[in-house]
């Protein structure tokens, strides 16, 4: 694919990704939960607003333009017609020309003039009559009066109308041409009376026609508005229902994604909450996270719960089927390293019967060391989370446990397992510190609450596990001196046997016997006898390897199996052994007993290939050395031997 192609495929995914994000903005999809709600409230307080703007726009605009209508129209149209009227009187009521008339000996010209006079005062109360009553108009109606002004045609009429009365009282009042108080004109001089009479009939004919104009303009311009008024309350209805029905979708769709923000991954939760209380859960029905909200957040912590409990459901399993303790340790160990990345780390076993503690995971293999000072391995009380059952940590006090072999940079955090109400165990966990107030840091307390979690969930089959070990331990164990008992061997004689021969090495075998135990019993009572039995114990078991085996046999018989010895290699072992014996002393009152011990010696597979056959020849060894005087180590020979079979 060329550079071009991908460049344009990265373009349009790029889009692709913004026109999301946008449409994610327009539905509030990745908004809080708070901004949500005011912009919802914006929102509806938005269309309310506008719903009301548009409302009281074209309802005063309707208002408007009825104002214009009953404030400057219709009182103009009648005004101009009460004009009219009066113009109309005041032509009939003077006489046409070439009609004798003595206008001079009646009354005629001031009603002529008083007619005039009322034309004048309808008009100038028409013009006054926007200043009058103020005082009793609501401010709604003081706006609309100054936007609403009279058609500017009004004041052209009102002009020639002024100056066309003027004219005409003029006409029949003054100049060279008087009407008022005239004598009667001689036959042949009415010329001038014709003509002032032509000028005012004229002059009136002027000012009818002028009223008619306006009168139309008038009837025009109600026209046109009653024509707006009519489009005006058609157009506000069809916008406010169009908004009510935007407004009322946007509502819908809003409260759609509300369901499907709030009720949908809520109604999950609950559901997978109820199927973690039944144990019929899956972990595939995860929360979807379709926002970046809180709700996005609770999802994804849910969803990261969910993960967390059934991982932890799981490996509860997984250890509740392991063997062995080991094997526990070792599942958790790696749960520390692999799940949540503490390297530094070491779980330890602690036996209470012998207050003493070991290392269980990992193994001190290497260069691996203790980061505590080896006295608490022969003495757990030593250890202040052994002693108090409580979590120790340096990095709330400093020094807390002195011994705890302290590192610069390096702290340490204790947790006890308690196990049957007492400390069976304890994880120490070893921190950089990287503040200067030695505080643990966010990240590894996070990881640190999660290893104690892991720890919680293994603490019952950690118990049930050693519990099984202790009854395991009860029927291999020889109570009385600690010792594996000859049930142990029978159990463990394959795994030996396989063991030796995949290695090909040998098994030294060594069957001891106290000499004359029976006397101590006799002489000094049992329990000076079982003393005996304890201190031969610790002599044999302190004089071999912890690879070896030491068991007690039966009675005062002990068998010692030394795993992977050079031919020959059990000889040395057993003189020490017996020289051990030989010079310990057992004080008992004011009694010091000193006793030895016999030895008989085979190995296998040397001598034979049958393990039970090697321990019957060694058997026959101590006999050799009982018979020969006791306190002596004798090597099996063949010659020793004088049945044809096993």
């Amino acid at each position: 694919m060329s550079e071009q192609n991908t460049g344009k495929i990265s373009a349009a995914v790029h889009k692709t990704g913004l026109l999301r994000h946008f449409i994610k903005i327009l539905m509030f999809v990745d908004l809080p939960i708070r901004q949500k709600f005011l912009l919802f409230a914006l929102s509806t307080f938005f269309w309310f607003c506008t719903i009301s703007a548009v409302a009281i726009i074209f309802f005063s605009t309707i208002h408007y333009q009825y104002y214009q209508i009953s404030e400057y129209i219709s009182p103009y149209r009648q005004a101009i017609d009460s004009v009219i009227i009066k113009l109309e009187t005041l032509n009939r009521n003077i006489p046409p020309k070439n009609e004798s008339v003595n206008i001079g000996g009646s009354a005629d010209f001031p009603v002529f003039r008083k007619q005039l006079d009322a034309i004048r005062l309808t008009l100038t109360e028409l013009s006054l009559r926007q200043t009058k009553m103020q005082s009793d108009r609501t401010i709604v109606e003081l706006i609309l009066q100054n936007m609403a002004k009279p058609n500017p045609e009004w004041l052209v009429y009102m002009q020639g109308m002024s100056a066309l009365i003027d004219q005409i009282e003029k006409s029949l009042g003054g100049g060279s041409h008087k009407l008022q108080k005239s004598e009667p004109s001689p036959k042949g001089s009415s010329e001038p009376q014709n003509a002032a009479l032509s000028d005012v009939h004229t002059q009136i004919a002027g000012a009818i026609a002028l009223s008619n104009r306006y009168l139309e303009q008038l009837s025009s311009g109600y026209t046109a508005l009653n024509s707006q008024i009519y489009s005006n309350i058609k157009s506000p209805v069809h916008t406010i229902i169009g908004l009510l029905i935007t407004a009322t979708i946007l509502l819908v769709l809003f409260t759609y994604w509300i369901i499907v923000a709030f009720y949908t991954p809520i109604k999950t939760i609950i559901n997978q909450i109820e199927s973690l209380s039944t144990g019929d859960f899956d972990i595939a029905k995860k929360v979807s996270i379709d926002s970046m909200d809180e709700i996005g957040e609770l999802s994804h912590n849910f969803n990261s719960l969910t993960e967390s409990l059934y991982s932890m459901t799981i490996f509860k399993k997984v250890i509740e089927e392991d063997t062995s303790l080991a094997d526990v340790y070792r599942r958790l160990g790696r749960v520390f390293s692999d799940k949540f990345g503490i390297e530094q780390y070491m779980i330890y076993e602690v036996n209470t019967s012998l207050k003493a503690m070991s290392a269980a995971y990992p193994p001190l293999i290497g260069g691996m060391k203790l980061h505590c000072h080896d006295d608490i391995l022969t003495d757990c009380t030593l250890c202040r989370a052994v002693k108090t059952g409580h979590n120790i940590s340096s990095f709330r006090f400093e020094s807390i446990c002195r011994y705890f072999n302290s590192e610069d940079g390096v702290g340490h955090y204790c947790v006890p397992m308690m196990l049957g109400g007492h400390t069976g165990g304890v994880v120490q966990f070893r921190f950089a510190i990287t503040r200067d107030d030695s505080s643990l840091s966010t990240e590894d307390a996070s990881r640190l609450y999660k290893a104690e979690t892991y720890i919680d969930q293994s603490l019952s089959v950690l118990e049930a596990k050693r519990l099984m070990k202790t009854l395991q331990d009860s029927a291999l164990i020889d109570p009385m001196t600690g010792l594996y008992n000859r049930r142990f061997l029978q159990e463990h004689t394959q795994q030996i046997i396989s063991a030796v021969l995949r290695r090909s090495k040998q098994v030294g075998l060594l069957v001891c016997d106290i000499d004359y135990f029976k006397q101590v019993n006799d002489t000094h009572g049992h329990d000076v006898g079982d003393q005996m039995l304890k201190e031969t114990s610790t002599i044999l078991k302190n004089a071999v390897r912890e690879t070896d085996l030491v068991i007690r046999f039966g009675g005062e018989e002990f068998l010692v199996l030394l795993l992977d010895i050079e031919p020959g290699g059990a000889m040395d072992v057993a003189e020490k052994i017996r020289r051990k014996m030989e010079s310990f002393k057992l004080r008992t009152g004011d009694t010091i007993l000193q006793k030895t011990i016999s030895i008989g010696i085979s190995e296998f597979p040397a001598d034979t290939d049958g393990f039970w056959q090697a321990i019957k020849y060694a058997d026959v060894a101590l006999y050799q050395a009982k018979e020969t005087g006791r306190n002596r180590v004798v090597r099996f020979l063949p010659e020793m031997w004088k049945q044809d079979g096993f």
